[in-house]
C-alpha cells in the first residue's frame, strides 16, 4: 500500500495527463481544419439520416488515432524516468510491453483505414485483428505467460480450486481482440454513437485501474493508464464533432483503433475477462445480431435506423421472401417472434422484420425518437451496464472466488 503516494506510481500518470491535455486541445483544433482534404481525397459520406445531402468527412478516426500515437511516443521517455531513479536496473519488459502494445495498435489504425478506403470484406474484418494481436500474445507468453483461472465456488466439485487452459487461453485472448475490434462497429449507425459508447468504456476501465492501484499488481494497471488517458483526451475531441448533427464520421478505423487499445489495455494489463464486463451492450448486440452476421436471414450493407416522416428515426427493416433463407433461418424468426424479440409481418411469400441490433429493437419497443435523444438513451444504458459490471467485478466476484 505504501507505493500507492509513491512518485513512480503517480509521476509518470501525471504526465500522462499533461500531454493528454495537449492532446485533447490540438485535435480539437486539428479535426475541423482536415476535413476538406478528406473530402478531396473523396473520403466523405452522406448522412442518411438527415434530409440534407451534406458531404461529411470520413474516416476522421484516422487524426485522432495519430494524436494519440503522438502522445504515446513522446510519453516512453517520461514513463520509465521515474524506474531509471528508483531502480539501479531498466525495466525492459515494461518497454517491450509498451512497444509491441503501439504496434498492435498501430496495425490496426492502418488496416481500419484501408477498411475505409477499400472497403474490406467481412472475412477480412476477423482476420486482420488476429493477426494485429499476435505481437501481444507473444508478449503476454513471455513477461507473464499464466493460463490458469480461478473456477467460481459452485464449480470446484468438479475442476478444483484452479484450472489450466493452456493454448484455450491464448485462443479466448486472441478472439478477444477480434470481438473489441468488431463489437464497437457493430453497435453504431447514429450520431455519436461510436465515440461515446468509447468514451463510457474506457472512464469505465480507468475508474477499474485507479481502484487496482493499490493492489499488488499495480504496475499492470499504470499501464493501463497509460494508455487509456490518451484515449479518453483524444476520443473526447472526437466526439464533440462526431455529436448530432455530425460534422464529421468517425470510420472503421476509429472502430478498430478503439477496440484493439481496449484488447491491449485488458491483455496486457491482465484483467482480459474484466475488460469484457464493460462490453455487456456490445455482447448483447452481437449475440442478437448473430443470425444476420452469419446470413441465417438477409443482412444489407446498412443496417443503421430510418428517418421517418416526422423527422424522427424509426426501426429499418429488411424485406425477404421464403427462399431466401433455409430452414434454420425460419426457426430463428419463430424463436424470435414467440421471444417478442422482433417485429416480423407477412405478405404473402414476403415477410418484413426489423434489422437485428439493439439499436432498432429499443426502437420497435419505445417507438421512434429523435436521433440525438437515441444515443444519450443508448449511452445511457452503457453507463448502466458499467455499474452492473463493477457490482460483477467486487460484491459478485467477492462471493464467488472468497479463498477464506
Amino acid at each position: 500500500m505504501d507505493h500507492y503516494y509513491s512518485l513512480e506510481v503517480w509521476l509518470p500518470i501525471t504526465f500522462n495527463c499533461m500531454l493528454s491535455l495537449f492532446a485533447y486541445y490540438v485535435t480539437l483544433r486539428l479535426i475541423p481544419k482536415v476535413g476538406s482534404s478528406f473530402i478531396k481525397a473523396h473520403l466523405f459520406g452522406i448522412d442518411l439520416n438527415k434530409t440534407n445531402t451534406e458531404k461529411i468527412p470520413e474516416a476522421i478516426g484516422v487524426v485522432t488515432g495519430c494524436m494519440f500515437l503522438i502522445v504515446m511516443f513522446l510519453f516512453i521517455p517520461l514513463a520509465f524516468g521515474p524506474a531509471i531513479l528508483h531502480n539501479s536496473h531498466f525495466p525492459y519488459d515494461e518497454l517491450v510491453k509498451m512497444v509491441s502494445a503501439l504496434l498492435s495498435i498501430c496495425c490496426m489504425l492502418l488496416l481500419g483505414f484501408a477498411d475505409d478506403v477499400l472497403d474490406l470484406r467481412w472475412k477480412h474484418k476477423l482476420l486482420l485483428p488476429t493477426v494485429a494481436s499476435l505481437p501481444l500474445l507473444m508478449v503476454y507468453y513471455v513477461t507473464f505467460n499464466s493460463t490458469t483461472i480461478i473456477v467460481p465456488k459452485p464449480l470446484r466439485i468438479w475442476f478444483g480450486f484452479s484450472l489450466d487452459l493452456g493454448l484455450l487461453y491464448y485462443l479466448y485472448m486472441g478472439m478477444l481482440a477480434v470481438f473489441c475490434t468488431n463489437a464497437i462497429n457493430i453497435l453504431s449507425g447514429v450520431n455519436g454513437l461510436e465515440a461515446g459508447q468509447s468514451v463510457v468504456i474506457a472512464c469505465s476501465i480507468a475508474i477499474f485501474n485507479l481502484c487496482e492501484l493499490s493492489g499488488n499488481l499495480w504496475r499492470t494497471h499504470q499501464f493501463s493508464l497509460y494508455f487509456i488517458i490518451p484515449f479518453i483526451s483524444t476520443t473526447m475531441a472526437l466526439l464533440k464533432y462526431n455529436w448530432f448533427p455530425s460534422k464529421v464520421f468517425v470510420g472503421d478505423t476509429f472502430c478498430y483503433f478503439a477496440g484493439m487499445t481496449f484488447a491491449v489495455v485488458g491483455i496486457l494489463g491482465h484483467f482480459s475477462k474484466t475488460v469484457l464486463l464493460f462490453f455487456i451492450p456490445q455482447i448483447v448486440n452481437f449475440i442478437y445480431s448473430i443470425p444476420q452476421l452469419f446470413h441465417m436471414i438477409p443482412c444489407p450493407r446498412h443496417r443503421l435506423p430510418r428517418l421517418n416522416h416526422d423527422g424522427l428515426v424509426d426501426a429499418s427493416k429488411v424485406q425477404f421472401s421464403s427462399d431466401e433463407i433455409g430452414h434454420l433461418g425460419f426457426i430463428v424468426l419463430f424463436i424470435f417472434d414467440k421471444l417478442r424479440l422482433i417485429d416480423i409481418t407477412y405478405k404473402g411469400n414476403t415477410a418484413t422484420v426489423n434489422n437485428l441490433t439493439i439499436i432498432n429493437y429499443l426502437l420497435i419497443k419505445i417507438g421512434p425518437m429523435h436521433e440525438e435523444h437515441l444515443t444519450t438513451v443508448l449511452l445511457t444504458i452503457q453507463i448502466m451496464c458499467s455499474g452492473i459490471a463493477f457490482l460483477i467485478r467486487y460484491p459478485l466476484a467477492s462471493i464467488f472466488y472468497d479463498i477464506s
